[in-house]
């Protein structure tokens, strides 16, 4: 960000960039802590995950509120203005990180009782590592203002769809192999497509920071570098 003659508008600037970090330091035990609830079935964790969703909430209409009153102020344009902008989108998408890693939460409380198949989570868990490394480093990517390590995670969103792919064959192998796991692995069937969900909009974070920093685009249709459909 460039220094302003007017030291107060940089620091509102700085403030809203303050309250996105400590918004993606949130999503992202969210989504770690959720994914060690799940696999150890750790209810304790997972109601601490819970627990945590609605200061996200709070962070994001924090973000938009200094950032709309930001606008009316100071009337940004060019560079300026896509900080801002680029700012309500990134918190959009944290928040909706956050809500998805509840979600996960939430289905490691109601599964407890029908975990019969320990290692249907390892795909899983592998997933959930692959979207903890790509929200980590997309975050980075906006905290240095960096285009091309942001457009590095918008290429590998591949990764993750071609792992959902395989979870999902590896459900259904369990639900046929004894009908008792078909409740147990329905439910990380929709894990499943949660954690790809966090893929997606650490995916958006990471246009979003090309766009702010180039004021360029990237193309709408993503990459797909791996094989990502079930032969």
């Amino acid at each position: 960000m460039t220094d302003h003659t007017v030291k107060s508008y940089d620091k509102e600037l700085e403030a809203i960039g303050l309250k996105i970090a400590e918004m993606g330091g949130v999503a992202e035990k969210m989504l770690v802590d959720a994914m060690e609830a799940l696999s150890t079935l750790n209810i304790p964790l997972a109601e601490r995950t819970l627990a945590h969703d609605p200061k996200l909430d709070r962070l994001q209409r924090e973000v938009e509120e200094a950032a709309i009153l930001t606008i009316a102020k100071r009337q940004p344009v060019a560079g300026d203005l896509r900080e801002i902008v680029g700012a309500i989108r990134t918190a959009s998408d944290l928040e909706r990180v956050g809500d998805l890693a509840k979600n996960i939460a939430k289905r490691a409380i109601k599964i407890i009782k029908d975990a019969r198949v320990p290692r249907a989570t390892i795909g899983l868990k592998h997933m959930g590592d692959l979207a903890a490394m790509q929200l980590k480093d997309v975050l980075d990517a906006y905290a240095a203002r960096d285009a091309a390590r942001a457009k590095a995670v918008w290429v590998r969103d591949a990764e993750i769809d071609a792992l959902e792919d395989s979870v999902f064959r590896d459900q259904l192998t369990f639900m046929m192999e004894d009908p008792r796991n078909i409740t147990y692995c329905t439910h990380l069937l929709f894990c499943s497509k949660n954690i790809e969900r966090i893929g997606d909009h650490a995916t958006n974070i990471a246009e979003t920071i090309h766009y702010l920093v180039t004021g360029e685009n990237l193309p709408i249709e993503r990459p797909k570098t791996l094989e990502t459909t079930v032969k």
